[in-house]
C-alpha cells in the first residue's frame, strides 16, 4: 500500500496503487464512523450471544441498569429513540420477563419500567462483556497514549457538539 498527500498535506493510505480513495474516506469523521460501526457490530454479536438481546434490547437493558424505575419517556430520551421504537422492544422484554412495568405512584397515567432479576442478570452480562471488549481494545495503548487519546476525544466531542448546535441554528 502506498501513501499519498491529501490537499491539507497529511498522508493517507491508498486502497491500491492505481486508485486513490474518495477524499471523504480519509477524513477523520469517516474513520471514526468506521471504527464506531465496527465496535457496534461486534457489541451486537456479543450481547446477542451472551444475553440473547438485539441491539435495541441491549440498549434498553443497559440504560435501565441498576437504577430506580424510570418512565418510558425518560428511557426513550436516554437511548435516543422515540417512544414508539422502544415500545416494541419493551413489549418483547416484558414477555421474556426481563423488564417489569408498573404505574407511577405519583402519576398513574405514567408507566415506569425496571429490570427484573433476570433482566439484572442480562445487564450484568452486558457490563462484563463491555468491560472485556474495552480491555481488549485499550490493551494496545500505553497509559500516556490512552490519556492523550481520551483528551483528544473530549476536545473533538466538544467541537462536534458546537458544530451540531450551529447546524441547528442554521436551519
Amino acid at each position: 500500500m502506498s501513501q499519498t498527500s491529501s490537499t491539507d498535506g497529511r498522508q493517507s493510505s491508498e486502497t491500491d496503487d492505481n486508485h486513490s480513495p474518495a477524499p471523504i474516506t480519509v477524513m477523520l469523521s469517516s474513520r471514526l464512523m468506521v471504527l464506531a460501526n465496527l465496535l457496534k457490530r461486534g457489541a451486537i454479536l456479543r450481547y446477542k450471544r451472551l444475553a440473547g438481546l438485539s441491539s435495541v434490547e441491549f440498549g434498553l437493558v443497559a440504560s435501565l441498569g441498576r437504577r430506580p424505575p424510570m418512565s418510558v419517556a425518560r428511557l426513550a430520551e436516554a437511548v435516543g429513540q422515540d417512544k414508539g421504537q422502544i415500545s416494541r422492544a419493551l413489549a418483547e422484554l416484558v414477555s421474556r420477563k426481563l423488564i417489569a412495568k408498573s404505574a407511577n405512584p405519583k402519576d398513574s397515567r405514567e408507566v415506569l419500567v425496571s429490570l427484573t432479576p433476570a433482566g439484572l442478570t442480562a445487564h450484568d452480562a452486558i457490563v462484563e462483556g463491555a468491560q472485556e471488549r474495552n480491555r481488549m481494545l485499550l490493551e494496545q495503548l500505553s497509559n500516556d497514549e490512552l490519556e492523550t487519546l481520551l483528551a483528544q476525544i473530549d476536545r473533538l466531542t466538544a467541537t462536534a457538539e458546537a458544530m451540531l448546535e450551529a447546524e441547528k441554528v442554521s436551519r
